[in-house]
């Protein structure tokens, strides 16, 4: 199977692990539903079946979203930040995206925070 475009993988800056982290985004609300890692092989494969295709830093493998639980993405849109180092998916998420269960990975509440005084 051939591999990423040159000309997008040279656009990457990946960790010394040859990683960079995907934020997920449901493609019509704006909710961030996860965070995973993809390596340039992920991203090709991403990018040729329209399936979120992720690495599993834990198990050290390839991993289709939803190819076990169902919960598929489906990626409407890959972009590459300023830095080419982090990724947005925006997904058509069936189901929960998180391994929960829940829809989110980000909805178990909000952190306190420190409240600045303007100078």
């Amino acid at each position: 199977m051939p591999g990423l475009d040159p000309s997008v993988a040279a656009r990457l800056t990946l960790t010394a692990d040859g990683l960079l982290p995907a934020v997920v985004q449901q493609h019509d609300t704006g909710e961030v539903l996860m965070l995973a890692w993809m390596d340039a092989e992920a991203l090709h494969r991403t990018l040729t079946t329209g399936r979120a295709t992720y690495w599993s830093r834990s198990r050290a493998e390839y991993w289709v979203k939803g190819e076990t639980s169902g919960h598929r993405q489906w990626v409407r849109e890959v972009r590459l930040d300023c830095d080419g180092d982090t990724l947005l998916l925006k997904v058509d998420q069936e189901g929960p995206a998180c391994h929960t269960g829940t829809r989110t990975c980000f909805d178990d509440g909000l952190l306190d925070s420190v409240e600045g005084t303007a100078a």
